[in-house]
Formats: C-alpha cells, structure tokens, sequence
C-alpha cells in the first residue's frame, strides 16, 4: 500500500438505516423523545418495524455516512465496521461500496443480525432513532488493519462505538498506530446521550493526546463540560481540545484551536427534508478539507456545503456529486 492511500479512515458501527415518514402523534403513542436516539433489542426493532409507515432501507451509521461523504466529495474514503452474515449485511456492503468507500472488515458468521436503526422523520425534519446494534457490537481490536490505518491521513473514530470493552480496544489500537505513523485521530462525540454515558472517558482521550480532532453539536459539547452556557463550553473546548468542529444548526459552525476560531454560516437549503446525517456529512467535508491541507475556515465551510445537500432529501447518503457541490462553492480540491 503506498504513503497515505487513504484521506480518511472511519470506524464505527455498520448500521443499516430503515427510515419512514411520521406524524408527531405517532411517537407520542410510542412513547418517543422526538429527536432522541434509543437503544433496543432485536425484538423490539421488530415490532416497531411492523408499527411505523412505509419505509425506505439505506446504508447508515455516522462512520459510514461520514465515509461515504468523503468518497462523494473525490477523496479516498475507508471504512472499518462489523455487520452480520445475513440480507442487511449484504446491504450495507454493497452500498458503502459502491459508493466508493474500501471496506473489507469480515462478517459475523451465525452471530448477532446486522444493526439497523428504524429512523422516524416528523414534518420539521427532525428524526427519531431507534436503534438494534446487534453485530456492529463484535468490533474488536483483531478487525483493526495497520496498513489502512498507518496509511490513512485522519482516522475518524464514532463515540456510539465506545460502549463495548472490545470496541475500546479496537479504538485505542487504531489511534496508537495511527499517531505511531505520524497520522491523526478524530472522535465525533455522537449524541449528548452518549457524552453523558462516557463524558469522564472522552475528556481523559482527549487530554492524553489520543484524539486530535474533536467534532460535536451545541448540545453535546455543553454536555461534555456540564454546562447550560455554550461560551463556558467553547471556552473549555477551546482549552482542551487541539482542533474542535462545533455545529449550530441554523447558526453555522466553529472551527477552535488554542489560539484560533472561526464561525463559519450555514450553507442555504431551500428546505429542510430530514436532519439525518447532517453533522454526519459535515464531518466528511471537513475531514475532506483538512486532509487536503484548506484553511479551518474552509473546512467549515465544505462541511457546511455537504451539510446542506443531506438535510434537502430524506436519507443520509448524498443524492448529489458533492465533488461538483464543492465546486460550486469555489473548494474544489
């Protein structure tokens, strides 16, 4: 494999999404948080499946939604992930693929079922998660490959993947190769749940140097320092954190280091379809610019770009070339 064969490596859970339109009376009789993430069990995917309206089933997971971003935008997209020995596990495959990201991690033989996550999308775009994680869950350390990851420029790590022991594992040996080879780690903090669940965890891999770049919403990152004021969390961020990308929705992004910080504005969308993926493709157009050496303020504003195109149309996998978006926008590569 030749010196930096890959722009971006992305790990996390390989999950295929089943999204359906849903009217906000529908999650109130399911007993839903709008806009939340839960975790279920195969049974309860299930029934829940059976429940909601027709649907449309889709390659998923942030990791994989973000490597799929990169390779739409012409970079050299890898992805390390676990699915099942079953249909969706085909699915996921065959997606990720043709959407040009390398994936070669093996499958699970007689395991868990590949992870799906039903996605309940309200009229104002907001979606609701339902998740069974079933063999994304079997990541270890053993499905890590040195070569991709010495070879990739950033490794992009899921915080959803932090929960299992071995998936940790698997984390911890990525980025030690990963710096090992002079290369960079990024964690995305996921979802304010999750930073609650391991606020101590990701606050420790972020001030022993384990992860370079930092990615959150407002929301998780006031979570991360427990703090209803986003200027305190900016602030701490910015203390901590080597590189951070913090987005605002409607309000745009920061790019943070010790010593600059830019605010980006969002790009515009004419409407807003679905909110799924959307700091998902954001991380795929920074990572996109970082590696190809752009000022933060332009990575920003490629993430914003990429961003604008996913919440436009229900699914989280582009619809449009994003190479031909950034080129539009005047950051072709």
């Amino acid at each position: 494999m030749t010196d930096r064969s890959v722009d971006a490596l992305c790990i996390g859970n390989a999950i295929v999404d089943i999204l359906a339109h849903a009217e906000d009376d529908f999650l109130v009789r399911e007993g839903l948080v709008k806009g939340s993430m839960r975790l279920i069990d195969e049974a309860e995917a299930e029934r829940l499946y059976g429940a909601m309206g027709p649907a449309v089933e889709m390659s998923g997971g942030c990791a994989g939604n973000t490597a799929a971003g990169v390779a739409s935008l012409g970079a050299r997209a890898a992805f390390i992930g676990k699915v099942g020995a079953d249909s969706l596990g085909r699915t996921f495959r065959h997606d990720i693929t043709a959407a040009g990201v390398r994936f070669t991690t093996g499958e699970i033989e007689g395991g868990p079922a590949t992870a799906r996550s039903m996605i309940l999308v309200t009229p104002d775009g907001e979606r609701t998660m339902n998740t069974y994680l079933g063999a994304c869950q079997e990541l270890t350390p053993d499905d890590i490959d040195e070569d991709v990851v010495a070879a990739a420029a950033i490794t992009y790590l899921e915080g959803y993947l932090w929960d299992p022991p071995k998936a940790k594992q698997a984390f911890r040996k990525a980025a030690t190769i990963a710096h090992g080879a002079g290369r960079r780690v990024a964690l995305t903090l996921s979802d304010s749940f999750c930073v609650d669940r391991f606020r101590d965890e990701f606050i420790a891999l972020i001030g022993d140097g384990t992860i370079d770049i930092v990615f959150a919403n407002e929301a998780e990152i006031k979570a991360l320092y427990q703090t209803a004021d986003f200027d305190t969390a900016l602030a701490a961020a910015r203390e901590d954190c080597k590189l951070a990308a913090v987005t605002m929705g409607a309000e745009g992004s920061l790019a943070l280091t010790r010593t600059e910080s830019h605010h980006v504005p969002a790009a515009p969308v004419e409407r807003i379809v679905d909110l799924t993926g959307a700091g998902d493709l954001y991380a795929a157009g920074f990572l996109t610019g970082l590696s190809r050496g752009y000022a933060l303020a332009d990575c920003a504003h490629l993430g914003s770009v990429c961003a604008s195109e996913i919440i436009g149309h229900i699914g989280a996998r582009a619809e449009a070339r994003l190479a031909d978006l950034a080129a539009q926008s005047g950051l072709a590569g």
